[in-house]
Parts: structure tokens; sequence; C-alpha cells
């Protein structure tokens, strides 16, 4: 093995050191808790040298953002693929949104609710365009006449609500199913006059 592969492995290993770090500290005590300061001291590297893997605290979140993005479009692409039908598996990437928004709070909020440098759209990093393209494979088929990508959006829309709301504490956790069963029931509802 090569000096310049080795350099290049333990740069790779200590860059997802740092990312790995970055969302501990987050998901244990929040995003104001995580500072270069910390994660310095945490992973046993000087600042300098985290300020040579990210520019600061902004692009370590949106290194969080691509993987946490990648993490939730295969967690969705499983649970669509398991199911056998559109309203099943609708229901199934419902469910792992919002397990994924329960499960790993301080990434959810990263990805949907805390500033980034990301851009979005067409220009979107893979990650995010494949975390929405999950989106799009279980919506499209269920909107019918309407604009797929449009009604995809507004899917994705109700369902982030339900997840925020959800996670937040603000509604009642015993009513959980009940809702999700509403909003599926909604969203394959037909078209007026269809």
């Amino acid at each position: 093995m090569s000096t310049q592969t080795r350099k290049e492995r333990e740069r790779a290993q200590r860059h997802q050191l740092i990312i790995t770090t970055a969302r501990e500290l987050a998901e244990a005590d929040g995003w104001d808790a995580v500072t270069t300061r910390k994660l310095s001291e945490r992973i046993e590297y000087s600042q300098p040298v985290l300020y040579s893997h990210f520019k600061g605290k902004r692009a370590i979140m949106d290194a969080v953002i691509l993987e946490g993005c990648a993490e939730l479009a295969v967690l969705m692409r499983e649970a669509r693929t398991r199911a056998r039908r559109p309203d099943t598996a609708l229901t199934a990437v419902a469910d792992a949104y919002m397990d994924f928004g329960r499960e790993h709070p301080a990434t959810f909020d990263a990805m949907f609710t805390l500033p980034s440098d990301l851009p979005f759209g067409p220009e979107a990093p893979q990650p995010l365009k494949d975390a929405f393209a999950e989106l799009y494979a279980v919506f499209s088929p269920l909107a019918g006449s309407r604009d797929p990508m449009v009604f995809t959006e507004v899917g994705w829309s109700a369902i982030h609500g339900v997840a925020v709301l959800d996670r937040s504490g603000r509604l009642p956790p015993q009513d959980a199913n009940k809702r999700l069963s509403i909003l599926v029931k909604q969203l394959l509802a037909p078209e007026p006059g269809d």
C-alpha cells in the first residue's frame, strides 16, 4: 500500500469521524452544543485539523444533511419496495419518514429546519435527489390526473408536517396511527369528478 493511499484513507476516516461525532453530539445535546472546540476535543485532533476538512460548523451540518438524506432514502426505498400495493407503500414510507424524525431528531432538524448552504432543486447533491426520488416514487402513481411533482410536494409536506408536530410533542402520541391513517386516506382519495 502506498503512503499516499494510506494518507487518503486516514483522511477519509477522520472526515467521517468528524461527521459521526457531530451527529452524536447534536443528538445528545442539540446543535448549539456542537462547536469546533468540542468536536476537536472529542475526536482528539486540533481545530486546524478539523478546519482542514470543513470550513466551519455549517459545512459539518451540510455533511450531516447529506448523510441523513442518504440514510432516509434507503429507509424509504426499503419500505416502499416491501409493500405490495401503492396504498401500503404510502403508509410504509410515511412510517419510515416519521420514525427517522423520531429516532434522529437533530439530524432531521439539520435536514429540514436549520439553515444550509446546500443547493436545492436541480442543483441539489445526489443524496437529496435520492430522498426526493423515493417520495416521488411513492406519490406519483397516486397522482391520477394531478401534476405528479406537485402532488409529491403536497404529500411530502403533509407527512412532514405531521412528523414535525408529532416529534415535538404538540400532538397526542396515542393518536399517531389515527392521524397517519386519515392522512393516507386523504392522499389516496380520487380527485373530485374522477
